[in-house]
């Protein structure tokens, strides 16, 4: 990769994204601490979300399938019968 791949891959110099990063994660960690937040308490946070997403989708696609068999319990056999009636009054 050249250097002007890296400059436009990374929106500038190596070195003065670089020192953009540290400003901002500067001002970043200020701010958190101001607001009395640890890094590792929004790490915990988020992967919590995403296992409570991850629950929760597959609770969805639990009663998806409970719904399906209900629905199926009634709906095969009627429409077999049906099947079967038609069948008879074809012969």
């Amino acid at each position: 990769m050249s250097d002007q791949s890296l400059s436009r891959f990374l929106g500038g110099s190596p070195g003065q994204v670089i020192l953009r990063l540290v400003f901002l994660s500067f001002v970043v960690g200020v701010i958190l601490s101001a607001l009395n937040l640890d890094p590792l308490d929004i790490v915990d946070l988020t992967v919590r979300f995403f296992e409570r997403l991850w629950n929760m989708g597959f609770a969805a696609l639990d009663n998806v399938a409970r719904y399906f068999v209900m629905g199926a319990i009634i709906v095969v056999p009627i429409w077999l019968l049906m099947r079967l009636l038609a069948l008879s009054k074809r012969d």
